[in-house]
């Protein structure tokens, strides 16, 4: 092997993003770029305090003003996970806003997702609109996606999520976007080449689908990144709103105050909302391609102050889930998607693919990723 495509492996001296990620970078101080990152581009700009009360105020009055005369001022996807339901808290009870609480249904729900959404709503008085995805179809979908033998698995449900929430806001004229992504627990992007890919490419999902697919989508909400950040952000005006950035949110505090107002359920680990993202981030992306999604979520708590580095090493060395945990819920996927557990193992042993390997045009996603970088428009760090 030549030097030039090989690398020994190293490991950020102060979280523990490492060269599992091909294209990190370490400076002097063995810190990786996403330390560095975070240090010169999202903390000088991450207000929690009465900087963060201001533009709250201001954000929520904005929201308010557009929304007099309607019956919902702003729309919020929700998961029933920690980051959505704290933003619906924050939105209802810190902004006093009129969200409309707005859930994607794909086939894959836990049960305690489901009764922390039922807890939300009744307990902040806010109308739920859940969208049924056709099981049919993302199952078809899905399964697709398995047999296309790239990382990104998670993209289907994806899709479903932003695609279902962008269309019923166009259609019912609700121009603000509530969203619980954060700094506090995902300043840390997961790379690229894990599965992180850059958002919703119909020409990637159309190829994949021609390929694997075996009926045809005609009901699968598919709305390209294209359209929801360009033609509906900036042309239509739709806005997308991050106000967990401006309040004072910690994993461990924001998950007690959720129990103790109510009774919402914390979960073992980030993503075990959705039974098939817990499924593929604990077994599937790491024991087909060596890729720990947990290595950038405990590296975000690292960098916020919420999680030792030692801590981090000692829960990365082992599975979240217990190992007869894991061959039970393998068995389960296999079989709501219709495989048997034979066939689920033949895919699961394919040669390992990428979204190079079909139709794309990550070209273009890239260049618009970086140009919101390059206007400050998003602070962390994507490749």
């Amino acid at each position: 092997m030549s030097t030039d495509t090989y690398k020994p492996y190293r490991i950020c001296t102060r979280c523990i993003m490492d060269t599992s990620d091909p294209n990190i970078r370490f400076d002097e101080h063995g810190h990786c770029d996403y330390c560095n990152n975070f240090d010169a581009t999202i903390k000088p700009n991450w207000h929690t305090g009465t900087e963060g009360e201001r533009q709250l105020a201001q954000m929520a009055d904005a929201i308010r003003e557009a929304g007099k005369g309607k019956d919902f001022d702003c729309i919020i996807g929700l998961s029933g996970g920690l980051d959505s339901s704290y933003a619906a808290y924050i939105a209802k009870e810190k902004m006093g806003l009129r969200p409309l609480l707005f859930h994607v249904d794909a086939g894959w729900n836990t049960d305690q997702a489901v009764g922390n959404i039922e807890k939300l709503v009744d307990g902040l008085g806010l109308d739920l609109y859940t969208e049924v995805i056709n099981w049919e179809e993302m199952k078809d979908l899905q399964a697709a996606f398995l047999k296309s033998g790239i990382p990104d698995q998670d993209l289907p449900q994806d899709a479903s999520f932003f695609s279902s929430l962008y269309k019923f806001a166009r259609q019912h004229k609700i121009k603000h976007v509530i969203t619980g992504s954060n700094f506090s627990t995902e300043c840390c992007r997961e790379p690229e080449e894990w599965g992180g890919y850059l958002g919703i490419d119909t020409l990637l999902f159309n190829d994949i689908h021609r390929q694997f697919g075996k009926r045809r989508l005609d009901t699968f909400p598919l709305k390209d990144i294209l359209v929801y950040k360009l033609y509906y952000q900036k042309i239509l005006g739709m806005k997308v709103h991050h106000p967990l950035n401006l309040v004072p949110f910690g994993k461990k505090q924001a998950e007690d105050e959720l129990e103790r107002r109510f009774g919402w359920q914390r979960f073992q680990h980030k993503h075990h909302e959705s039974r098939f993202t817990r499924f593929y981030e604990d077994y599937w992306l790491p024991r087909r391609f060596g890729f720990h999604k947990r290595r950038a979520h405990f590296s975000s708590l690292i960098m916020t102050g919420q999680m030792t580095r030692e801590a981090a090493l000692d829960r990365i060395s082992r599975p979240e889930m217990d190992e007869h945990f894991l061959k039970q819920e393998f068995e389960y996927v296999a079989h709501k998607l219709d495989l048997t557990v034979e066939e689920l193992q033949q895919i699961f042993e394919l040669p390992k693919k990428t979204y190079r390997d079909y139709r794309n045009k990550r070209w273009m996603i890239g260049f618009g990723a970086n140009a919101m970088r390059w206007l400050g428009l998003e602070k962390r760090y994507f490749r």
